[in-house]
């Protein structure tokens, strides 16, 4: 059970944590390096120039990477961020989610590059109620240097947070979510070409004019080469299963977890997000073949998603 109200005793506890460090003086386990680049960028499906040949650069989204402790524990962590976080354990709060980052990037990091840090607390919010539950947000911000010099900065966000009891009835309508509506996609100028496609059971892929690169999502640009001409190309359809995760929480209305969400490397080159079915979720295997399909949801709303082919 959650102890305490905004404003008493806990909260302020909790708030003398603030400007308290949570990792002092830690070191990049590696220097930024090619491979990982490289890496990154396949990944990514990020074929901008910058990042490959003699004087390439990180992709600034990187930031992160470089100061990662992977399976090792952080050098240089700092007591306080372990002292809050089970003070709020203690509290009932023994949930965590992490709910969102920013990043600023102040220089770009090249390879050679031997990058430094330091995290601090930056702020504990009064206590918040969500549909999870009751708890607190907690910042850190973690700032990225080489030598002497800041290079980026980095803000986390996590919501620490006493689990939400949930009645039967919730229980049980949270079991079929299968006849509300879906949340509707965003259509802008950029991609009402795809989607008008996908009302036409047609998988357009966007091929610039410029250079002949597929690319996916739609974009105004060619990350390639920078052109702002473009075609489509029709996808055949067939794909394999690249990466994928299996959603169990939080529910949203509509959809009925756990259900795999796959990311689908197409026969043209590209990869897109979309759902994996035909097989259960805990089936779905990298590497997987699978075929396009297009599920209506309801008058309004067609989707393209991808089934497992028997092997």
């Amino acid at each position: 059970m959650l102890v305490g109200d905004d404003g008493d005793d806990l909260y302020a506890r909790l708030k003398e944590y603030e400007g308290r460090p949570s990792t002092v003086a830690g070191a990049g386990r590696d220097p930024v390096n090619a491979p990982m680049i490289r890496h990154w960028c396949e990944v990514m499906g990020d074929t901008n120039p910058a990042y490959t040949g003699p004087d390439a650069i990180a992709p600034p989204t990187m930031l992160q990477a470089w100061i990662m402790a992977g399976l090792s524990p952080h050098t240089g962590r700092a007591r306080p961020y372990e002292e809050l976080l089970a003070l709020l354990e203690e509290a009932g709060c023994t949930s965590i989610v992490a709910t969102d980052c920013e990043q600023e990037y102040l220089r770009p990091l090249r390879p050679g590059d031997e990058v430094t840090y330091d995290s601090v607390i930056e702020s504990v919010s009064p206590r918040k109620t969500t549909r999870l539950g009751t708890g607190y947000f907690v910042t850190t911000r973690t700032d990225v240097r080489v030598g002497p010099v800041l290079v980026g900065t980095h803000r986390f966000r996590v919501l620490k947070y006493a689990p939400a009891a949930r009645r039967p009835a919730e229980a049980d309508r949270d079991r079929d979510r299968s006849s509300e509506r879906r949340p509707r996609p965003v259509v802008n100028r950029d991609n009402a070409g795809f989607w008008e496609g996908v009302r036409a059971h047609r998988l357009l892929l966007q091929r610039c004019a410029d250079c002949g690169e597929l690319r996916f999502p739609w974009l105004p640009g060619c990350a390639g080469c920078g052109g702002s001409g473009w075609d489509t190309v029709e996808a055949c359809g067939e794909g394999t299963v690249f990466s994928y995760v299996v959603m169990h929480h939080p529910p949203f209305p509509a959809f009925d977890p756990p259900y795999a969400i796959g990311l689908v490397q197409l026969a043209e080159g590209v990869r897109m997000v979309s759902n994996v079915i035909g097989v259960p979720y805990d089936k779905v295997r990298i590497g997987m073949p699978v075929r396009l399909e297009f599920r209506r949801y309801d008058d309004e709303l067609t989707l393209p998603v991808f089934r497992a082919v028997a092997g």
